[in-house]
């Protein structure tokens, strides 16, 4: 009687121990089942994500492309603004010094300007004016200039106005 009862026990015991079982197994499937759905949704959200991230990219490519011609086409705009402003700094030097030879000469007395030499009335800043100095000073023969020194005097000017207009 005693086997019979233990295995009577042992039969019950395992029967507890299947349902038991076949409880756990019924929710890791319920939960595995949540967590296909989920991974389902998840990839259909990426789906439309990657979609529209593409256009986003190819819309930002197609920016860039205009806007890199853009500023091709500002390049020489911006090249003629400094060119510009160099002029306009050479015009303002050029005024500056024209105007202070200009007070000099009138702060200083009329025997004193003629009595200096040409050379000392005003200092060239500048390799073209340092030229027409030099020409001035070997081509005139006292108060009067060779004609041909003026000659060559205009065209050393010209050359230089040429040189600063073509830059």
């Amino acid at each position: 009687m005693i086997m019979s009862l233990s295995v009577a026990l042992i039969a019950v015991a395992f029967a507890v121990l299947v349902v038991y079982l076949i409880k756990t197994l019924l929710a890791a499937k319920s939960s595995l089942e949540k967590t296909t759905q989920t991974l389902q949704e998840v990839q259909q959200t990426i789906d439309e994500l990657s979609y529209e991230i593409k256009q986003i990219v190819r819309h930002a490519n197609d920016i860039t492309a205009d806007v890199e011609h853009k500023m091709k086409q500002i390049d020489p705009v911006m090249n003629s603004v400094k060119n510009l402003g160099e002029v306009l700094s050479e015009l303002t030097l050029a005024a500056k010094q024209a105007s202070t030879t200009l007070i000099h000469k009138f702060k200083q007395p009329k025997h004193q300007i003629e009595s200096r030499p040409r050379h000392m009335l005003a200092s060239a800043s500048t390799p073209e004016e340092r030229t027409i100095e030099s020409y001035s000073a070997v081509y005139e023969t006292g108060a009067k200039a060779k004609p041909a020194a003026n000659v060559v005097k205009w065209i050393d000017t010209a050359a230089t106005v040429w040189q600063r207009l073509r830059r």
